[in-house]
């Protein structure tokens, strides 16, 4: 899955993209002949403390993308980086295919029965907060349970409102410190137990440079690291912003392990 940010402030500035037709395309080109077969559109950072953005504003910033790449790479699948109904809903009527909710349908109470409704394929990532809050929430009693028993809960009221098609994303870097985001990591196979595919999204996130003591532009080796890792662990998916590099990492451990 690569990542398409339509946002001026995600915390990789290198994945930032003016919301103009030719580059939006350019991009979206290039990561689909690196080998990308998901292409994630986002308008609203959701980076630690990221400034809250208007509705109105994220579909300015989601639809225009989603209906270029629909309109000019019809193969390739479009998920929508929202915890928004509305921006969901706009966006699959535009081309879009996946909903990727970072907050389990915490920030906005009718975004599940949309999904429900459109009978697109969602992505349940877990978070506590939001993204002003969610590093002040980092306090668990019992921290893999928790993260089990969260999905377990939400599951629950999924299934009962008709989604059938379900991704699990442990949320690395969403309410969760250094040390955390690690444990999670080395113990990801503990969410094989939900019976869903897993998506990782590990790319040049601070638990790599900070650790590495680095920049997000120089943490792609370690993203590469960690992403062989979460393969190994279980992950189906992996969310990212370097495409051909990741896919080298794949074809390494198909021939590994496939």
């Amino acid at each position: 899955m690569g990542i398409i940010n339509t946002t001026p402030d995600s915390f990789f500035d290198q994945s930032r993209i003016s919301l103009n037709k030719e580059a939006i395309l350019q991009q979206a080109e290039k990561m689909i002949q690196d080998g990308a077969s998901i292409l994630d559109i986002g308008g609203y950072s959701s980076r630690p403390g990221a400034k809250d953005v208007s509705e109105d504003e994220e579909l300015e910033r989601v639809l225009p993308a989603v209906n270029w790449i629909n309109n000019a790479f019809p193969e390739v699948l479009i998920s929508v980086d929202t915890f928004r109904s509305k921006v969901a809903k706009v966006a699959v009527n535009e081309g879009a295919h996946i909903v990727n909710d970072i907050s389990g349908g915490e920030l906005d109470s009718d975004l599940i029965p949309t999904v429900a409704e459109l009978g697109v394929p969602y992505i349940l990532m877990h978070l506590r907060g939001n993204p002003q809050t969610m590093q002040a929430k980092t306090e668990y009693f019992d921290f893999l349970p928790e993260i089990l028993n969260y999905f377990a809960e939400k599951l629950d009221v999924i299934v009962k409102f008709g989604i059938k098609d379900v991704i699990i994303d442990p949320g690395f870097g969403f309410s969760k410190n250094l040390d955390q985001n690690y444990f999670l990591l080395k113990n990801l196979e503990i969410l094989k137990s939900l019976g869903l595919p897993i998506l990782a999204g590990l790319s040049r996130k601070s638990m790599i440079y900070k650790l590495l003591e680095c920049e997000p532009s120089e943490a792609l080796i370690g993203t590469t690291a960690l992403n062989m890792v979460a393969l190994q662990k279980g992950a189906n998916i992996l969310r990212v912003h370097d495409v051909k590099e990741t896919n080298e990492t794949l074809k390494l451990y198909n021939q590994l392990y496939a």
